[in-house]
């Protein structure tokens, strides 16, 4: 039982396609900590564009993948992109959605034998 992500979403927009479902959930091993990484860099050297755009292409999968926390995070950092803020401002929610997506990580490929 998945603890730190949720495919209904996922599954509701496939029609149960389990194919789709790999191919999303394989995306999101690849990609997601890789951006997650890109963007820490970004937000270090207070480069808020690049920063923006990592967590621009992050949002839709966590809110695919149903970890509604991590979504509402990422929305923060954009905001704070947006704002150019201070990067004690952001510092703990960026700890916060990297452990989210370390542990959702670790758990597909438990779950799905990656």
């Amino acid at each position: 039982m998945a603890l730190h992500y949720n495919l209904a979403k996922v599954y509701a927009i496939s029609e149960n396609d389990t194919d789709f479902v790999m191919d999303i959930v394989t995306l999101f091993v690849s990609e997601v900590p890789q951006d997650l990484l890109q963007m820490k860099e970004a937000i270090n050297e207070k480069q808020y564009k690049a920063a923006y755009g990592f967590a621009h292409k992050m949002k839709p999968t966590l809110d695919l993948l149903g970890m509604t926390v991590a979504h509402e995070e990422i929305i923060y950092i954009e905001n704070w992109t947006r704002n150019e803020g201070k990067r004690k401002e952001v510092k703990d929610t960026y700890k916060s959605i990297e452990s989210r997506i370390e542990k959702a990580v670790k758990e597909i490929r438990k779950d799905f034998n990656m």
